[in-house]
């Protein structure tokens, strides 16, 4: 007899994900040189490390991965963050760890975060536990870190990036594979395609035990009203479904968002004139969407927080291409200016 369902389900989740990390790994390892050596000198197997905050989700990914990975020779382990929000969090992150060891994951830590207010507490402790978790795979040398966001989480973010009106990157919500510079491809989320439900399910089959974080029960925090009350509410009015129709909301948005910017890469070299300035006129050809992209990623260039560089800044730039009356400059985020000069347009720390 199998296993049950759900544990069946994010068994094979986390198989394909570990497919695809190898697949990745092997194309770097073929490189000349890459093996070369005696035995001895040869890297250990490669690691996946699981971002684990004891919750459901993420204790059903880290089952999965324990039972997962040495059949395909990877060694597992495990890193869960402490933000220091709740009394007793330290003996929270202790209890993860020991969990974690009982799954039989080597290495395992706990560390502790201290969480800043910029962007609000739930961007300020995102931005806190990433960092966290980038350190942890350094440290490790880790191949990838599994995160336990499932569908319906997906469904929040895309409700979220509807909210903030800025355009269909906004409404992909999370993609199954991201990372920042020099790591590109180091997070990967094996269950976007599984609903929590399925997740809370394996750790009951599994005698997991799980912890429930007060803050995903929390008015207090976004995040938490849209859970509990937001998509019930769309649920009521529109009929079950929702959920997964965000989700495929979010791969066509992330779709289409990403033909888009391989086009806007392209155009941003063919609006240059030869100093590297953008020519106004060139840029007035060029489809709205992509342009507005091409100004989004010469403001990043110039200097301009990419966090902090809303739709209402590049509409203002914008307007200096197709509704220019002679106005003056625009103040951008991280003290960039744009202003237009001689039918060229000038974006460069003021």
């Amino acid at each position: 007899m199998g296993p049950h369902p759900a544990v069946a389900a994010i068994r094979l989740a986390v198989r394909r994900v570990l497919h695809d990390i190898l697949t990745d790994h092997s194309r770097t390892t073929e490189e000349p040189g890459a093996s070369d050596g005696p035995p001895h000198e040869r890297p250990p197997s490669p690691l996946v490390l699981v971002a684990c905050s004891g919750g459901a989700d993420s204790m059903a990914l880290a089952s999965a991965l324990a039972f997962e990975a040495p059949k395909l020779g990877i060694r597992a382990g495990g890193v869960t963050v402490d933000h220091g929000l709740q009394p007793g969090s330290g003996l929270r992150a202790d209890e993860v760890v020991l969990r974690l060891r009982e799954l039989g994951l080597d290495p395992v830590e706990a560390t502790a975060v201290t969480v800043g207010r910029e962007g609000g507490p739930e961007a300020a402790a995102r931005d806190a536990r990433y960092a966290a978790l980038d350190a942890a795979a350094e440290r490790h040398g880790a191949l990838a870190v599994l995160l336990g966001h499932t569908r319906d989480d997906q469904a929040e973010t895309v409700l979220l990036g509807l909210a903030r009106g800025s355009g269909i990157r906004s409404l992909s919500g999370m993609a199954a594979v991201s990372g920042g510079p020099g790591a590109a491809r180091r997070y990967r989320r094996p269950f976007l395609q599984l609903d929590r439900q399925t997740a809370r399910k394996a750790c009951m089959v599994q005698s997991l035990p799980v912890w429930d974080d007060p803050h995903n029960a929390d008015p207090a925090y976004t995040r938490s009203r849209l859970r509990h009350e937001g998509l019930p509410a769309l649920e009521k009015a529109l009929g079950k479904g929702v959920v997964e129709a965000l989700a495929r909301t979010a791969q066509l948005s992330r779709d289409d968002a990403d033909a888009l910017d391989a086009w806007a890469g392209q155009a941003a070299a063919s609006v240059k004139d030869a100093a590297g300035l953008l020519e106004c006129a060139k840029l007035y050809a060029l489809p709205p969407a992509v342009r507005r992209r091409v100004l989004r990623r010469a403001a990043i260039d110039a200097g301009a927080p990419a966090g902090s560089l809303f739709a209402r800044h590049i509409e203002e730039v914008d307007r200096l291409i197709t509704g220019w009356r002679g106005q003056g400059a625009i103040n951008l985020p991280g003290k960039v200016v744009a202003q237009r000069q001689g039918g060229r347009l000038v974006i460069r720390q003021g």
